[in-house]
């Protein structure tokens, strides 16, 4: 099965300047390929089909684990006027609809990914702070058993594995053995 197709096409459309107000005639006008899968995941969830729900989704595909700088500025590839605010909206609409996950290790700015169909879980360089993820070694969540639930009905427990990754590991190794 073909995956979703995420080519941007930036053309002048001349049909479409007569329906544009004065200030956008001859403006660069960004066309995002149909795209029925960011479509048809938005529709699932509920929410309405917008262009700029469509650019941040295939901005936190494109980039996962990115903060909302980054996003904002993948959106804006696709849709230059977008604004700080609707990347903001477009991202608690994803995320409260469960198409986008949000992250926040201890320290860090929210981040978010599109991987959200498993259980898995995130390891950060305490170093770079680079994010991998990491499949769950049991499988299902919750994958961890609390010792006394204290009689909530637990369905999820959060995992994040601190250390340093390979890179910032061999520097640390070259500037410790000189």
């Amino acid at each position: 099965m073909p995956g979703p197709r995420r080519t941007v096409f930036a053309t002048r459309a001349p049909t479409f300047e007569k329906n544009l107000i004065p200030s956008r005639k001859g403006a660069k006008i960004e066309r995002m390929a149909e795209d029925s899968d960011y479509a048809g995941a938005l529709r699932s969830a509920a929410l309405r089909v917008t262009r700029p729900r469509m650019a941040v989704l295939q901005a936190v595909e494109q980039h996962p684990h990115a903060d909302t700088e980054l996003i904002i500025r993948a959106a804006r590839d696709v849709l230059p006027d977008i604004s700080r605010q609707t990347v903001y909206d477009a991202l608690n609409a994803l995320a409260a609809t469960g198409l986008v996950r949000r992250i926040q290790p201890a320290g860090s700015v929210a981040r978010y990914e599109t991987r959200v169909a498993d259980n898995h879980h995130h390891m950060v360089c305490r170093s770079c702070g680079v994010i991998a993820d990491v499949d769950c070694a049991v499988g299902d969540a919750p994958c961890l058993t609390a010792s006394d639930d204290l009689g909530f009905d637990v369905d999820e427990a959060e995992v994040i594995y601190w250390g340093f990754c390979p890179r910032c590991t061999a520097s640390r190794m070259s500037r410790s053995h000189p």
